[in-house]
């Protein structure tokens, strides 16, 4: 059996993407191997159909973290036996594509975003400065790239003149679930839930999303499902905003039960901001995520997300990013319910038509004619 090995720098509980990639690989035959990083506090993962390794490692960020996956995932690469490697993102790539060319194996890359672009560079020249140096020497000799929407893979294909394919982050198809996860938190039936789901990361709206809260006149919870790097001040802005009855944190859930968590929203909100070329090219995972559980969606006009909700009419967009607007747009958006149904009733057609069963034949194709 042919063998793959996927490889990633986070933890794996989450990453929809990556097994998404992986279940293409497997159904194709492929024995699956997909390497991450063990964390202090990785959930256990839940049983897949393809085999994962979490590395523990000395660093956990910083330039240091970064020189030491990369080695170790090397060395792992260089000893392993697999016709195809797949690197997921250009914090990966180094390792992947050097061990690749050494040993002669297929490579696929998989650019989940313009890594340059993540607000966590923005002000950080010399990090910049870095990547931007692998990615210079690297990058125009791949021959098989992914990329995750099609304002992304015109970015690299207009800096590096190479082929990009887009495969973008749709779910697998599933069907709305009538069981709420409202009970289960203690949340009333009768109440209605605001929901944002993801990476809780600078740059995704989220403080104005809590303090917009202050203003909301429905009887409405804004639920967070996530972590990341401002969680903390997060929860700190909600005790001292006062809003802890308005606010609850669900911290991370896998992705196999967010399904579920993600039916119960009446309003599911994707409003990132302006910081970077990154965040303004964006199809984020929760937005496709919003779709498939029939959520009507509150949104940030950027050019990927406003496409397809004016082409399926399935929700609304923040005209800014004032917590008091975003307010209002939210009471305006739950005080319509013929509004809210018709985005619903149109949320079918666009569930049938953005998902992995259609999309991910762009992989299998791909990866046939190169492995």
């Amino acid at each position: 059996m042919k063998r793959a090995i996927v490889s990633v720098t986070n933890d794996l509980t989450t990453d929809q993407r990556v097994h998404r990639t992986c279940s293409a690989l497997a159904g194709m035959g492929y024995n699956v191997v997909l390497i991450g990083r063990q964390l202090p506090k990785s959930q256990v993962l839940a049983p897949r159909d393809y085999a994962t390794e979490r590395m523990r490692l000395l660093f956990d960020n910083g330039p240091a973290f970064y020189a030491e996956y990369n080695i170790r995932l090397f060395f792992r690469l260089l000893t392993a036996r697999a016709s195809l490697i797949v690197t997921n993102d250009l914090d990966t790539l180094p390792a992947g594509y050097l061990a690749s060319v050494i040993r002669r194996k297929s490579l696929l890359h998989d650019c989940h975003e313009y890594f340059r672009g993540m607000p966590e560079l923005i002000g950080r020249p010399k990090v910049t400065r870095a990547w931007k140096f692998f990615e210079d020497l690297i990058f125009p000799r791949l021959k098989n790239v992914l990329a995750v929407n099609a304002s992304v893979a015109d970015l690299y294909r207009k800096e590096y003149n190479v082929e990009v394919h887009v495969v973008r982050n749709v779910p697998f198809r599933k069907e709305r679930t009538d069981y709420s996860q409202k009970r289960e938190l203690g949340i009333p039936p009768e109440r209605r839930v605001i929901l944002y789901q993801g990476a809780v990361n600078v740059g995704r709206g989220l403080e104005e999303a809590i303090l917009a809260m202050k203003y909301v006149q429905h009887d409405a919870l804004l639920v967070i499902a996530g972590i990341g790097d401002i969680s903390e001040r997060l929860h700190e802005m909600v005790r001292k905003e006062g809003l802890s009855k308005r606010v609850l944190f669900l911290g991370q859930i896998p992705f196999q039960s967010l399904h579920e968590y993600t039916c119960m929203a009446d309003i599911g909100l994707s409003i990132e901001k302006e910081e970077g070329i990154n965040y303004q090219n964006c199809l984020p995972n929760k937005f496709l995520d919003y779709i498939q559980a029939r959520v009507p969606v509150l949104v940030t006009p950027f050019a990927e997300m406003k496409q397809i909700v004016e082409k399926y009419r399935i929700g609304e967009f923040i005209p800014d990013h004032d917590p008091q607007h975003i307010a209002q747009r939210i009471d305006a958006m739950l005080g319509n319910e013929a509004a809210l149904g018709g985005y619903r009733r149109n949320l079918e057609q666009a569930a049938r038509d953005l998902c992995w069963e259609n999309e991910s034949e762009v992989i299998t194709n791909l990866v046939r004619n190169i492995a």
